[in-house]
């Protein structure tokens, strides 16, 4: 039987740091997220973090009218943070436990040190019917955990799969597969991501049982600088195609 799609959504940040670093606006970020959708791809990611050091507050309000398909926004669950997805309310907010001051998303959630507040804020958003993934290691406790919680889903931290894909990929791969599995038992969607590419997406996506959606953009950036934006988004898609075997 076929596997169901899995979504490609394009994570905009770096586009958003190429544009701060002039101060003007170029390139223009919400010209940028309409080329992604009319691309192919099936939605728009963004991590407004504090200091906007690349999303704005402003960019939040000005992207969600635009995107057509999924607006996913990731974040650490702040009164600010909250308060603006509950005012733009996107399909999908994933939980992430960065401090304000980290480069990127290094980490997934202790998620039964922080349960309590997770629980909370799950249900919070679920009052605005906004749908939450929660950014968590390959760890099957941790998942079932997540599910407790009443989360929507989890998202898989992919970095320590992106860095030994290139030596051992059957070992880099296999706690995703029963992280995937145990995740689809709790009742949980499968979303994934961090440092997923051209060279590693298609062996993850052939190898998981279950994955609803991949986030990408620092990788996906930087080949479209080769490849121009709408081949690279072509070739992620293609990544993503229903496989024959691994």
């Amino acid at each position: 039987m076929a596997k169901p799609t899995t979504y490609l959504s394009v994570n905009i940040n770096k586009i958003a740091t190429l544009r701060n670093a002039r101060g003007e606006n170029n390139p223009d970020v919400l010209k940028v997220a309409v080329d992604c959708e009319a691309f192919g791809a099936h939605g728009i990611t963004v991590h407004p973090r504090p200091d906007e050091r690349h999303i704005k507050r402003s960019d939040v309000f000005s992207l969600r009218p635009l995107i057509k398909n999924e607006f996913n926004i990731e974040g650490y669950p702040s009164e600010a943070f909250l308060d603006l997805v509950t005012k733009t309310r996107p399909a999908q907010v994933t939980l992430v436990p960065d401090a304000a001051e980290v480069l990127t998303s290094s980490s997934g959630w202790d998620v039964a040190a922080n349960f309590d507040f997770l629980s909370e804020v799950v249900d919070r958003l679920h009052q605005t019917g906004i749908r939450v993934s929660i950014f968590v290691y390959p760890d099957v406790e941790a998942i079932k955990m997540a599910a407790r919680t009443g989360a929507d889903r989890i998202e898989l931290y992919t970095k320590p799969y992106a860095d030994t894909y290139s030596s051992n990929p059957e070992a880099a791969v296999a706690p995703y597969i029963e992280a995937s599995r145990a995740a689809h038992q709790a009742g949980l969607g499968v979303n994934a991501g961090h440092d997923l590419s051209l060279e590693n997406l298609r062996y993850f996506r052939q190898a998981l049982p279950y994955l609803n959606e991949v986030s990408i953009g620092h990788a996906l950036v930087c080949d479209a600088l080769y490849l121009g934006l709408k081949e690279t988004i072509r070739q992620y898609l293609d990544c993503l195609k229903e496989p024959s075997n691994i």
